[in-house]
């Protein structure tokens, strides 16, 4: 089973320390032993947008901050890694063709933003599509899909389940209003839809939620299901409790 797995900044960093960061390489380092190829794709998160916020004042164009951006995922991919060890690639893949050969070879690939104007929750599904994943989980601070943001509507309610089509016009409905967050973004949900991906938002601040939804298909978040498969994926069912 191969299973590419985004990990928000704020996630697995949510402030400077080692413990997030080493539950959640605990969690990859099982799935490995099982069996699972793992992919990991790794946010900024607060740290990004502090750095951001001050390149913007001191007046960096939005491609320099992108970069910058860019710089600070890597620096939080660099982090898995050391907690991975000898389990993951040495440093953070550049691009997708870099990080499926490390897949190949049966490593643990790591990867952080790769260009400008593209961030990780669309690196994430590129990846789940180049090496034709099983399956994608995004592990957030929130807990799944929501018809609003839940921060600022009260009555923003969860989806349990959403077909890939119905995600994108979801996120885009977020994305138009002005102040809301969506846990994926836009580019992402097209991939999602484009390329048929199974795909879990959930919330990943325990680490072990991402551990059952992969082993078992179990957890409290929002399942994508792509047009023409069943609800149940097969491996799944093969998973030993």
């Amino acid at each position: 089973m191969k299973v590419v797995v985004s990990i928000g900044g704020s996630v697995l960093v949510p402030e400077p320390g080692a413990h997030r960061v080493a539950e959640h390489a605990a969690v990859v380092e099982s799935l490995v032993a099982d069996g699972c190829r793992v992919g990991a794709v790794v946010g900024g998160g607060g740290v990004a947008r502090e750095y951001i916020g001050a390149a913007r004042n001191l007046g960096a164009n939005e491609i320099e901050l992108d970069q910058l951006g860019i710089d600070v995922t890597r620096l939080n991919a660099r982090l898995l890694i050391a907690a991975l060890g000898e389990e993951s690639v040495t440093a953070p893949a550049l691009d997708y063709e870099e990080a499926g050969e490390a897949l190949r070879q049966g490593n643990v690939s790591v990867m952080g933003g790769v260009a400008p104007a593209q961030t990780t929750d669309a690196v994430g599904a590129a990846l789940a599509e180049y090496v034709d994943a099983d399956l994608l989980v995004y592990a957030t601070s929130v807990p799944g899909v929501y018809s609003a943001d839940p921060n600022e509507d009260e009555e923003a309610t969860k989806y349990d389940e959403l077909s890939a089509a119905e995600l994108v016009d979801v996120i885009a409905g977020l994305e138009m209003n002005a102040g809301a967050s969506a846990p994926v973004d836009l580019l992402a949900a097209k991939i999602i839809e484009r390329s048929g991906m199974r795909t879990i938002v959930l919330d990943g601040t325990d680490p072990e939620r991402i551990s059952r939804a992969v082993r078992y298909g179990e957890h409290d978040g929002t399942d994508i299901i792509p047009d023409g498969v069943g609800e149940d994926p097969t491996y799944w069912a093969e998973q030993e409790r």
